[in-house]
């Protein structure tokens, strides 16, 4: 028999709250559930704020959301699951940082603190009320941590960069000359 303590149920709440809101707003981009506008109107969303094209972002965004989210609340391939989560909500806190910090004039608290969470899931572990436990650790063992750090940074690095620059070539288009 198996006796559980108090870190483990509090790593289960943190994984069924931050894997369920994630999984959430990737099935609002996939699916258009929960008040969502699918991939089409997230797609041109994406659009909008640089991330081209707009169909492909969004559909990696909510295949990352909505998978990283549904894994990390099962607790399975936890530092996969967490550092792909992290990665999303960075490309997420990227749109919002010009608005300021707090999510009231739109600025990327919320973003951060699911990513947050997140990576701070995959580096602690999923707890022994998860399926890594089930499974024996198999998809969740130490190397993996800063291996799937080091490739969701890279991949969230090319991504956002080339987005940042989209965004800065724009605003440099639309500076009028001061003198002609």
């Amino acid at each position: 028999m198996t006796c559980y303590d108090r870190r483990d149920l509090g790593l289960l709440l943190l994984r069924l709250g931050t894997g369920g809101v994630l999984a959430a707003h990737g099935a609002q981009k996939l699916f258009g559930w929960f008040g969502g506008h699918g991939i089409e109107g997230t797609g041109q969303f994406m659009e909008s704020v640089g991330y081209v094209p707009g169909k492909a972002s969004a559909t990696a965004a909510g295949l990352t959301e909505a998978g990283g989210g549904m894994l990390l609340a099962l607790g399975l391939a936890t530092p996969a699951a967490g550092a792909a989560a992290a990665g999303a909500m960075a490309g997420a806190a990227a749109v919002h940082a010009p608005n300021g910090f707090f999510a009231q004039s739109g600025g990327y608290e919320y973003a951060a603190s699911l990513g947050l969470t997140a990576a701070g899931l995959a580096v602690t572990g999923p707890g022994r009320l998860s399926l890594d436990q089930v499974l024996g650790h198999a998809v969740n063992r130490s190397w993996m941590v800063p291996a799937a750090f080091a490739a969701t940074a890279a991949a969230t690095a090319l991504v956002v960069g080339a987005r940042n620059r989209r965004v800065r070539k724009a605003a440099e288009g639309e500076q009028q000359p001061l003198f002609e």
